[in-house]
């Protein structure tokens, strides 16, 4: 214990002094870039490293070590979250990290197969303190004792098990089990599914994939981010202090309806509409609306003309439509191609009436007087507002708005289902206008245009300013010598052109700030979390934002549960990588007790006798209980009482139309859209606990919930699990204890 002391303060004194390191080069970095353009790109290249590395720094500090690894041949390494050498001179590593190839036996060994270890050590430190050490003997000719071997060699994993919850998910740096390591490292190409039922840890291997892949991919990832796409905001809360735990930053943590730049979803959608709009079927009916937007005159558009009425006929307006389509560019690029058709026909049409011969010979209209005729048309007002109607440029919001006021193209009753006016954006809403943006494309014409403009106004401006100072400067260097006149020529050097472009900022948002205010950026790899919730029209808007398809796919299709959602892997993939995928599945409960594991599984047994939860591997010896109840209320707080006596986090799961009335019965509890999971009570519905976990769980009403609502609901917690209800309890949960007989305290 004391060695192990002295190690951890001479470890945590080394990254003290990287940490002032870090910090004096931004300081001295700062003020200091001069006054070029490449001065200034090394200054941010710098400033931008060394703030990573003191996150990193600052990440690494609690947990810095948490491991030792003694091999047969004499070599001893200490393993923890980074990776620090002894110092600049010395490249000796201190202490290894974790998702170093080295590291790996850490994670790996076994008496079986012990990797060329001797022995491998955990140590369980608070705050700069050891407080613990576990030894696992691998070589049983090693006949050294410390005193600190123990014959569990689960008994470090089992106390993290075992640990009150604290409202946020925590790392596993420290108890990877094998099965978890080898997906963590699988090779980030192509789109590895990880399935797994509750407890399994598929989110927080999921996570330590993220880390490990931007450690051994630092150069690509970095550059392209990383996207982690989580059900809701609240479970994005629960999981956002992990990557910075293990060092990593650069990581963009979104929801489906935060991946449209600008659209902030206020608006919810009946069931009936969400599982309608995220249909495959609405590609194809939003394409089909997009083309009725390019249309015919009926039979003819007049356009009034300085020189007299110009006619628009149905033929003419399908042959420009045909050619501009046949561009096979989005709606608002192929826009001009059909703009410049008509135009051109409008100028045929007026040079043929004005350059007419009345005697018949060939039209008196030189290619000149035809050009600037051309020229007059493309600046008619009226020509503009005629090619609006028959070709408009629309927005996505625009084009979706009008989509739902009438939704042509889908069946009377999916019509019915999603026609709205006005209101707020839905997350369901996210993806068809994702879908919109791809089929309308942005005309940037104008906006190219216009800062062309702007950069012109500045060249012009810092001609002015170089005139000015050449001007003055002049008569002082005109009576100076040869060597003077040289620095006047070296001052020429500085164009206006090179001068106004110093004044434009760098661009000094990090690639997942970028990222995030880009709708056509194209991630390195994309994480998704609870992937059979997803609908279809999710999976279009998130596939394009991987054309590589590098991707980590975790879910459960038994806890599908949202309307639309795919459900099956073949489904979610088969359209865009067929089978051309690794699956793997985790078998281990690590949350749930054996005796809460029985009772919620036997929920979906009792509809699939076939269904195989996964094996948990702990017991509390604490039964779950029922109280049948005619007061909900009073019930529920009076439990929540009881159990808030105990260490922990407890989460009340009830159906959403309860929560008015539990609400006032739990004044201390957080609830609503976004609760505070770090309460020690949340009141919250089944869709909201995906992906979390609490000491305690207390649902209300089971017989309210779906079959898929119901197992989340009842395998969130890692202690104890109370159901109150007022009618029959639903199939398999006939096996629970009367609440007098298992209650806590009794």
């Amino acid at each position: 214990m004391r060695r192990e002391q002295e190690f951890l303060d001479l470890l945590h004194g080394r990254l003290a002094e990287l940490r002032s390191g870090a910090e004096t080069a931004v300081r001295e970095a700062l003020p200091s870039a001069g006054n070029n353009a490449q001065a200034r790109l090394e200054r941010d290249v710098l400033v931008s490293e060394q703030a990573g590395l003191l996150a990193a720094f600052d990440a690494g500090e609690n947990g810095l070590c948490f491991g030792r690894l003694v091999f047969r041949d004499g070599r001893d390494h200490h393993i923890g979250r980074l990776g620090i050498r002894r110092d600049d001179a010395d490249r000796t590593p201190l202490v290894i990290d974790w998702r170093a190839e080295v590291a790996r036996p850490f994670y790996l060994a076994t008496g079986h197969t012990p990797m060329g270890l001797r022995r491998r050590r955990h140590l369980t430190t608070e705050g700069r303190r050891v407080t613990a050490l576990h030894d696992e003997i691998l070589d049983l000719a090693d006949a050294v004792r410390t005193g600190h071997e123990g014959a569990d060699a689960d008994a470090v994993l089992l106390a993290s098990l075992d640990a009150a919850r604290t409202g946020r998910m925590h790392d596993i740096v420290q108890t990877i089990q094998a099965e978890q390591d080898r997906i963590i490292r699988a090779p980030h190409d192509g789109v590895l599914v990880v399935e797994g039922g509750p407890g399994t840890g598929k989110t927080v291997v999921a996570l330590h994939r993220a880390a490990y892949l931007l450690y051994a991919h630092r150069a690509q990832l970095a550059r392209r981010a990383v996207l982690i796409v989580g059900p809701n905001p609240a479970f994005l809360r629960y999981i956002e202090e992990v990557l910075p735990a293990l060092g990593e930053t650069g990581v963009l943590l979104a929801t489906p309806g935060e991946l449209f730049p600008g659209v902030t979803p206020t608006g919810t959608d009946t069931a009936e509409a969400a599982a309608v709009k995220g249909g495959a079927a609405m590609a194809d009916a939003l394409a089909r609306f997009v083309r009725d937007r390019q249309i015919l005159p009926d039979p003819e558009t007049v356009i009034d003309h300085e020189d007299g009425e110009l006619r628009l006929d149905a033929e003419t307006v399908y042959e420009a439509r045909r050619r501009a389509r046949e561009t096979g560019l989005p709606h608002n690029l192929a826009r001009p191609y059909f703009a410049f058709r008509v135009i051109d026909a409008l100028t045929a049409q007026l040079a043929g009436r004005i350059g007419a011969d009345p005697y018949g010979g060939p039209n008196l209209l030189g290619p000149d007087d035809i050009a600037q005729l051309g020229k007059t048309i493309a600046a008619s007002p009226e020509v503009h507002d005629a090619i609006a109607e028959l070709w408009p440029a629309l927005t996505p919001q625009q084009l979706v708005a009008d989509f739902l006021a009438d939704p042509v193209h889908l069946p009377d009753a999916d019509a019915d289902a999603i026609r709205r006016t006005g209101g707020g954006w839905t997350p369901a809403d996210v993806p068809l206008l994702d879908e919109a943006a791809e089929l309308l494309g942005e005309d940037d014409s104008a906006a190219r245009a216009a800062a062309e403009a702007e950069r012109q106004e500045r060249i012009a401006y810092a001609q002015g300013v170089l005139d000015l100072s050449y001007g003055s400067r002049t008569q002082e260097f005109e009576d100076r010598d040869e060597e003077d006149s040289e620095v006047l020529a070296a001052h020429d050097l500085i164009d206006a052109e090179r001068l106004a472009d110093r004044q434009e900022e760098a661009d000094h948002r990090s690639a997942a700030e970028r990222a995030a205010a880009d709708r056509t950026w194209a991630f390195g790899h994309i994480i998704v979390d609870e992937a059979q919730e997803l609908s279809a029209m999710a999976w279009r808007l998130l596939m394009r934002r991987c054309p590589t398809r590098s991707m980590t796919l975790v879910g459960d299709p038994a806890q599908t549960s949202e309307p639309g959602g795919c459900g099956a892997w073949e489904t979610i993939l088969a359209p865009y990588v067929g089978d051309r995928r690794h699956h793997v599945r985790l078998g281990v409960n690590y949350r749930t007790p054996t005796e809460i594991m029985e009772i919620a599984a036997a929920v979906p047994r009792s509809a699939d006798p076939s269904f195989a939860p996964p094996r948990s591997i702990r017991s509390t010896g604490t039964r779950p209980w029922a109280l049948r109840t005619d007061e909900v209320a009073g019930a529920v707080a009076g439990a929540v009482a009881r159990e808030t006596r105990e260490a922990g986090r407890l989460a009340v799961i009830a159906p959403r139309a309860r929560h008015a009335a539990l609400s006032a019965a739990l004044p201390a509890a957080s609830a609503g859209a976004s609760p505070d999971l770090t309460s020690p009570v949340v009141l919250i519905d089944p869709r909201q606990a995906k992906g979390l976990e609490f000491d305690s769980v207390i649902v209300v009403e089971p017989g309210e919930f779906g079959t898929s609502d119901l197992y989340v609901a009842l395998t969130r917690a890692t202690q104890r699990l109370g159901v109150i209800h007022t009618g029959e309890l639903p199939a398999g949960l006939a096996a629970l204890a009367p609440a007098d007989a298992a209650a806590p305290g009794r």
